[in-house]
């Protein structure tokens, strides 16, 4: 399948074809690329591209030579483009679920080309890390962007642009408080997230500053912010929706439904595990339930990150597990100490004996 996608305000052609996203520059750019293929700073490429490494569906993704590097030369000829004039990416994500989000302002024009999902590889800034010196493996982007600035700028300021795009994307992850895979906090991006920026050479318009304070800078953070959104709602769901769950609020502190069945049916042998998903699950969507444990959440972070005392902690979390009791009519639990540990376990004997009130006529009929 091969499709043009768009033009773009520089001129720019943007084609979709052989699983990969190609902006062929109608001129002469500037290209800022955090790439390990042809990265840093170059103003004489000829084009950029993103593409789908991935084999097929539920296919790992395909390695045509021992090095990442060389495995991107061969993916340039397969493009028909000169392996020493571009830049690219590779990527998890699906082509087809890319986003074009494009803004304005006056003769300012701002577009971001994003692919993206987190649901696998989404990490917080200061996480554990894998490793010490780079694998002889290929490391495919997950929250790929191509930002695209119709206007021309020195290179400091791409390194600036390249920051508040980067602010961008992950306060669009923290809007949707999409836990981190390798610890408690919230995601920040994933390990693999690769960006392009590009500047046009041959505009009139020469900018200076990207920072927030710019009405440049504002463009990116918008751009940028909408796309991620977009872009990780096409690929994996990601939405606001989807995250109305307390499942979803706490997978980052270990809480899942299955471990919550093991700590219930220690108790009640009578209820069946399918019976208690049901139930579990759609208590977790529930309005009050998701809002009183969306502000218990916040407590833990507050304390991780010393915002708050252990005893504040345990005093505001008491408080919202009475709420909780109150609302569904069940008797509150007790938080022991202020710790992450005693946090959790109080909270997780609050939902279980709200299901267990809910299951329990079921239970007695059985």
């Amino acid at each position: 399948m091969s499709e043009h996608l768009c033009n773009l305000s520089t001129g720019d052609k943007v084609y979709f074809y052989d699983k990969s996203i190609v902006i062929y520059f109608q001129g002469a750019r500037k290209v800022l690329s955090t790439s390990l293929y042809n990265g840093g700073y170059h103003d004489d490429y000829v084009a950029v591209y993103n593409y789908d490494a991935k084999q097929g569906a539920g296919m790992p993704c395909e390695m045509l030579a021992d090095t990442y590097v060389e495995h991107m030369r061969l993916v340039s000829k397969r493009l028909a483009l000169d392996p020493a004039k571009v830049s690219g990416m590779g990527t998890a994500a699906s082509m087809e679920n890319a986003v074009v989000e494009t803004m304005s302002f006056k003769e300012l024009t701002v577009t971001a080309i994003v692919t993206g999902g987190i649901e696998t590889n989404g990490g917080r800034a200061g996480d554990p890390a894998d490793y010490y010196k780079p694998q002889p493996k290929p490391k495919y982007g997950t929250i790929n962007i191509m930002l695209l600035l119709d206007c021309d700028m020195p290179a400091g300021t791409m390194a600036r642009a390249l920051v508040t795009c980067t602010e961008a994307k992950t306060a669009a992850i923290q809007e949707l408080l999409e836990g981190s895979k390798y610890s408690n906090g919230i995601a920040t991006g994933s390990g693999t997230d690769q960006t392009i920026i590009i500047a046009n050479s041959e505009s009139e318009l020469y900018m200076e500053g990207a920072g927030k304070h710019s009405k440049l800078g504002e463009l990116i953070g918008k751009t940028v912010k909408n796309a991620v959104k977009k872009a990780l709602a096409k690929q994996s769901g990601l939405t606001p929706a989807k995250q109305h769950d307390v499942f979803r609020r706490l997978k980052r502190f270990d809480i899942n439904a299955g471990d919550m069945w093991q700590s219930y049916s220690a108790k009640d042998v009578a209820v069946v595990k399918p019976e208690y998903l049901l139930a579990a699950e759609k208590l977790a969507k529930e309005d009050i339930m998701l809002v009183y444990t969306s502000l218990y959440a916040h407590l833990l972070d507050q304390h991780l990150w010393e915002l708050i005392s252990a005893e504040e902690m345990q005093m505001a979390g008491q408080q919202l597990l009475k709420v909780l009791a109150e609302q569904y009519t069940v008797e509150a639990e007790l938080i022991e100490e202020g710790t992450l540990a005693s946090m959790l376990t109080a909270w997780k004997q609050q939902f279980n004996k709200i299901i267990e009130l809910r299951l329990q006529p079921a239970a007695k009929e059985s």
